[in-house]
């Protein structure tokens, strides 16, 4: 899996590093409305948002 994006940015670490972890964690919680992002809320809690971007950081995702 090469996370180069297609419908949106890459989802690199030197792409998402300037971005607030809160809002990754929103942004796969709650999705982005009118994008190709769904929300996760119904199958994911935060602590497992939360580990999702911690891993998508360090690019071990």
């Amino acid at each position: 899996m090469s996370m180069a994006g297609g419908l949106g940015l890459p989802l690199l670490p030197e792409t998402l590093r300037d971005k607030p972890k809160d809002s990754l964690v929103a942004t796969i919680l709650y999705g982005r409305p009118g994008t190709a992002m769904p929300p996760w809320k119904p199958f994911l809690t935060e602590p497992e948002a939360e580990w999702i971007v911690d891993l998508l950081l360090k690019g071990q995702f």
